[in-house]
């Protein structure tokens, strides 16, 4: 089956198809998606400034309706859909599924937003003047999407979007487009205003370099690579328009000699392995202290052991193929510079041709590192992959200002039963986002996400914060 691009309302096919390879099973092919070319980028942004006017005054009912209609959807088909993402991302199924649901969520709470536009009404210093504080809609958005959570993320850049007003051109991951599409064809069938919502697939240096340079796109939200925001953020100020950057993490997990043995343990084998490490906001770095340090690195390769690396769709799997062939030599490189470096490789780390069927796929043994040093490569650069570093630390200080010893700040968690300690941490973590006995790769959608330093920039996402980045502010004085 061909899966064409939404444009203005229609489905119509792209320049060219690309086939939506399974990692798990190389030899299957989800589908054949469409490549949009930049001439059908530009009418997509067309299509949404048309639109706009007309729904930047929409009532806040009628957006109520369409991202409900579109959450109940979403939540209906979570095993379908799920199913699918797995196919094609390799997340295992219950994430998959998980993520699914997480899209249905969002889908919700913004269309209870649309019903809560707020704003402000208070006199002003002058005398018989009134002043009235609102928010209106920024324009035509567009919305570049990456591969590892292929519907959760377009749900909490594309929800709040619509809610707050503004018309939308979406282009996901090239990798991974069949959540995406799965969700524009709920979209094209909830309600929207032909032109309103628009999906145009294809590579990012043809469609997303229109989406950058187009001046009618009027805001840019962007989550990817450090190397590809920094284009992004350029891009924009170059033209004046308004972005909003999620980018890379190395994420630190603190463990101090206090902890609860197990707890630490579980949280950072979920934080650094499940979603085959494939997360911004995974725990690639584990910093333990001295006391708890060596059982620690036991206990985390003897979990590592017991986990199955199988087929995403199978049941009893816990960690799924790596994305792409790509990626996998990404993580190998890797895995070869830190024992290169000196740094002892605990367990895992080996590449698997096939699953237990025998299917040719993606797949990789989590990787555990012991004894490393804070200047290794494995411990500052981004890996994207099922591999975690282990750093000795002489106490909590010390393991603090490695916590921070990064010019990432996405996510920071620490296991501790200390009070004291915690709350330090929560307050001195250089991080957008701190887990205190939890695993850092775990978040909810209706509150803020986003981090500090080079991990993000621009207004939070999710939750009411993502008025900041969707809205602009009016303020208008009345005469009585």
């Amino acid at each position: 089956m061909t899966h064409d691009l939404y444009i203005g309302g229609a489905w119509v096919p792209g320049r060219e198809t690309r086939p939506n390879i399974n990692p798990s099973d190389t030899r299957d092919s989800v589908g054949d998606y469409a490549q949009a070319s930049a001439a059908q980028a530009r009418e997509a942004i067309a299509a949404a400034e048309a639109a706009f006017p007309a729904w930047s005054l929409s009532t806040p009912q009628q957006r109520f309706d369409v991202l409900d209609a579109v959450g109940t959807e979403l939540l209906a088909r979570k095993a379908e859909l799920g199913d699918l993402l797995a196919r094609e991302e390799g997340k295992t199924l219950p994430e998959a599924i998980g993520e699914v649901a997480r899209a249905g969520a969002i889908f919700k709470f913004f269309a209870g937003e649309a019903l809560r536009p707020g704003g402000e009404l208070m006199p002003s210093v002058r005398p018989g003047v009134g002043v009235e504080i609102t928010r209106e809609p920024v324009g035509v958005v567009g919305l570049i999407t990456p591969w590892n959570f292929p519907i959760a993320i377009p749900a909490w850049k594309i929800a709040p979007a619509l809610a707050h007003g503004n018309a939308v051109v979406f282009k996901p991951a090239d990798l991974v487009p069949g959540s995406a599409w799965a969700l524009a064809d709920i979209l094209s069938r909830s309600g929207l205003p032909a032109g309103v919502f628009n999906l145009v697939m294809g590579r990012g240096s043809e469609v997303g370099a229109v989406l950058l340079e187009d001046p009618r796109v009027t805001a840019i939200s962007f989550t990817g690579s450090v190397a590809t925001g920094q284009r992004v953020a350029q891009a924009c100020v170059a033209r004046m328009a308004k972005f909003q950057l999620e980018m890379g993490g190395k994420n630190p997990f603190v463990v101090l000699d206090d902890a609860d043995l197990d707890v630490a343990v579980n949280a950072a084998v979920n934080s650094g392995f499940f979603s085959t490490g494939q997360r911004c906001t995974a725990s690639s770095r584990v910093i333990v202290t001295e006391g708890i340090h060596d059982r620690f690195v036991a206990a985390v390769a003897a979990r590592i052991q017991t986990l199955k690396v199988d087929d995403a769709r199978k049941p009893g799997t816990d960690i799924g193929p790596v994305v792409d062939e790509k990626q996998l030599a990404q993580d190998l490189e890797y895995i070869g510079i830190g024992q290169q470096e000196g740094a002892r490789l605990v367990a895992g780390g080996q590449a698997i041709a096939t699953n237990a069927d025998g299917a040719p796929g993606f797949y990789l043994q989590p990787a555990l590192f012991a004894e490393t040093t804070p200047g290794m490569r494995i411990n500052t650069e981004e890996i994207f992959g099922p591999v975690v570093s282990v750093l000795r630390a002489k106490n909590y200080e010390e393991a603090l200002a490695l916590a921070n010893d990064t010019p990432f700040g996405l996510a920071s968690g620490i296991a501790t039963t200390s009070l004291k300690h915690a709350t330090h941490f929560k307050r001195h973590a250089q991080a957008g986002m701190v887990m205190v006995n939890l695993p850092t790769a775990g978040v909810d959608y209706h509150v803020p996400f986003g981090g500090r330093k080079g991990s993000s920039y621009g207004p939070r996402e999710q939750g009411r914060y993502a008025a900041e980045f969707f809205t602009t502010v009016k303020t208008a004085y009345t005469q009585a």
